[in-house]
């Protein structure tokens, strides 16, 4: 698979990697075997980029249960900030930061991290410099590696403006072009942050029939919106190669994470990054155009 330089980080990455909100959430510590076989399948086929939270459920811990062992052959990611886990404290603070570190790095089987971000704060939260000045105490302490955001609309033009962070994880998909139109995707390169881009297929709306969950209905709603201008100009028949294809099409995205606890799902979307072709520049163009002519505040989806 075909690997990038994650920004300044100098850090390796696979174009395609792994969300893990999805296995934290719908699986159960009695399925730690189906979650091991997700992830060994994408180790095993070239993705060397895994994202994860410790507000995932038992995300974080069943990476641990299952590819600890294989911790030099991939790039970790995980996020902080939240309360969460039957953790007592106030979000945002230095000290949640701090113990969501500690936490994580038992919960993960690791010594370190290799990139930690602030969970979608605001900017309120970023201005008062508690959390990033956290942060970075854990790189030098040496628990983390590098310091990201991830985030959306006004407080990742922050957190990239900022000049103190060399990850922006942020979302982009063919129904959500805000981080492109805005010029967030160009300000977060020139400032030499590595690109993670969640969402990416943007859950699958582009050609479905309904929403699956509540929370995806608003890009049903866009593509929907978007579709009503008729056939894109040669456009793949996979509407998800489409989406995930439109993504991986611009250059400042360095990794894209998919979700899924599926390992047959896994194989599919390898073997597509892997063998299927380039989407055209017109089909590009065209939902370029579709997005622009249609954009109605039609904001990131955090």
């Amino acid at each position: 698979m075909e690997q990038r330089t994650l920004g300044k980080t100098g850090l390796r990455v696979s174009r395609l990697g792994v969300g893990l909100a999805e296995i934290g959430f719908q699986l159960t510590f009695a399925e730690e075997q189906k979650a091991g076989q997700v992830l060994n399948t994408a180790l095993d086929n070239g993705i060397t980029f895994l994202d994860t939270a410790a507000c995932y459920d038992i995300s974080e811990e069943l990476i641990g249960r299952t590819v600890a062992h294989r911790r030099n052959e991939f790039v970790l990611a995980s996020k902080c900030g939240h309360v969460t886990g039957g953790y007592e404290g106030e979000e945002w603070t230095a000290q949640t930061v701090r113990d969501s570190i500690d936490r994580s790095l038992v919960r993960l089987q690791s010594d370190v991290v290799d990139i930690m971000q602030l969970h979608s704060c605001g900017i309120d939260v970023l201005e008062k410099g508690e959390v990033i000045e956290e942060l970075q105490k854990a790189k030098q302490a040496g628990k983390v590696r590098f310091i990201g955001y991830s985030g959306d609309n006004e407080s990742a033009m922050w957190a990239v403006e900022s000049g103190v962070f060399d990850t922006l994880q942020t979302s982009f998909n063919l129904t959500d072009q805000r981080a492109y139109t805005t010029g967030l995707l160009d300000k977060a390169r020139q400032q030499g942050m590595g690109i993670i881009c969640k969402r990416p297929i943007g859950n699958g709306a582009w050609g479905a029939d309904k929403s699956p969950r509540a929370y995806a209905d608003e890009y049903h709603r866009r593509a929907a919106i978007m579709q009503q201008d008729g056939p894109l100009p040669q456009a793949p028949d996979n509407r998800i190669w489409l989406a995930l294809g439109f993504t991986l099409a611009h250059d400042a995205v360095d990794t894209a994470i998919v979700g899924t606890q599926n390992p047959d799902h896994m194989k599919s979307n390898i073997a597509w990054v892997n063998t299927l072709p380039p989407l055209s520049e017109e089909t590009i163009a065209a939902l370029h155009e579709r997005f622009k002519a249609h954009d109605e505040d039609w904001v990131q989806k955090g």
